[in-house]
């Protein structure tokens, strides 16, 4: 649980940090497009990493808190899969690594079942 919350906090940490840096470093290096690619990064990266901060606050009180860390830790992968492979993208315009970023996707959304069973569960 403790580990959720600090992996949370390391998360957000380095999505401030990245959105600080694309905001002031890259808005004029990036094209419109891959900027906006950059910013949904951002997004999903602050999104998920108040997910697990979210985990890591309600595994303590669920009976399949395994569940839980379970379902952060593929939290965790979907961030660097998903805003990892769109940071990427945007600063190498390499295009194939857009193909990276579904899995990433997929990971969210079934952290995401994971949780949603702990509670049915209890």
């Amino acid at each position: 649980m403790q580990t959720l919350l600090i992996v949370g906090c390391i998360m957000i940490f380095l999505a401030v940090a990245l959105g600080a840096f694309g905001a002031h470093a890259l808005k004029k290096r990036l094209s419109a497009d891959m900027m906006s690619i950059f910013q949904t990064g951002i997004q999903y990266h602050i999104a998920h990493g108040l997910g697990l901060l979210l985990l890591g606050a309600i595994a303590g009180n669920l009976v399949h808190s395994s569940l839980v860390l379970a379902a952060g830790w593929v939290m965790f992968a979907g961030i660097l899969l998903f805003s990892g492979s769109l940071y990427a993208l945007s600063l190498s315009g390499i295009k194939k690594l857009g193909a990276i970023t579904p899995f990433g996707g997929l990971a969210f959304l079934a952290s995401w079942v994971l949780v949603i069973v702990a509670i049915v569960q209890g």
